[in-house]
Parts: C-alpha cells; structure tokens; sequence
C-alpha cells in the first residue's frame, strides 16, 4: 500500500500528468480517496517554489543550446502563451484567473503550465503560490468527485 502511495505521490508531480493523473490511478489501486487526495496535493505542489523561481531562467538559458533548444523554446512559448491568455481575460482579476487555470482539469492547464504563466508575468511569489494551491485542491476535487463517479458506474 505505501508503495502505491509513493507512485501517486510521484505521478503527482510529473509536468502535464501531474494530481489529474495521480488521483484516477489511486482509484485504480483501490487506495482511500481522501488519504490518496492529500497525497497527490503534497506531490503536486512540490515543485511550485522550484518551477517560480528556476524554470524561467533554466529555459531561457537553455532555448538555443542544440540538442534541447526547440523543447525549452516550446515551454517558454507556452508558459507565454498561458500568462498572456490569464492576462487578457483577467485584468485585475489574475489571481483567481491564475487559480482557475490551474483548477479546471485540462491538459496544459496544471500547477507547472500556471506556475511558469506567473512567473513569466512577474507575479508576486506568495500570490503565486497560493492561487496555483487554491487551483491545485479545487482540481483534486473535481477529479476525486470524477474518479468516485466513474469507478462506481463500472
């Protein structure tokens, strides 16, 4: 059982899978949702600060090396692309917009993609952190209520 748990912990915070991901696997492993909620939370969240603080400067430093140039110009690209999406249909509402991004479950939408959109857009750290937290439990929610729904109609 700690095993599965450990999985779901790492699953968590692999970029584009990350707690949408973790939590149907959980499920699959028939572990108690709310111990497998918390878990996937923790693992989600692990590598904000990290993304905040480091990924920008990593990709830019990193988008005109040869072998990994396209791929950090395509995160960069992307983590643009999302913080000017947050930006225009925001305003002044950024954070619960940021925290929005993060909580509606779709693909490209995660902690990593909003976390890089801030820091891209300059947002304060502490703001950052709690609105992609916020965005992060609120996706935890809507997949555990999809993850329960879906297990229980098989």
């Amino acid at each position: 059982m700690f095993a599965n748990y450990l999985k779901i912990f790492f699953i968590s915070m692999v970029p584009l899978i990350e707690l949408r991901g973790a939590i149907p696997f959980s499920q699959f492993w028939e572990l108690p949702i709310i111990p497998s909620y918390i878990v996937c939370i923790i693992g989600n969240m692990v590598p904000v600060p990290f993304i905040y603080l480091f990924a920008r400067k990593v990709l830019e430093w990193g988008k005109d090396k040869p072998v990994i140039g396209k791929f950090f110009t395509f995160c960069l690209e992307k983590g643009e692309k999302g913080g000017k999406k947050l930006t225009a249909k925001a305003g002044r509402g950024l954070f619960v917009a940021l925290m929005l991004f993060v909580g509606i479950p779709l693909p490209g939408t995660g902690a990593w993609t909003g976390t890089l959109a801030a820091s891209i857009l300059d947002m304060d750290f502490k703001q950052t952190v709690a609105a992609v937290m916020l965005g992060v439990l609120l996706a935890g929610i809507i997949m555990m209520t999809a993850s329960a729904l879906g297990f229980a109609l098989v």
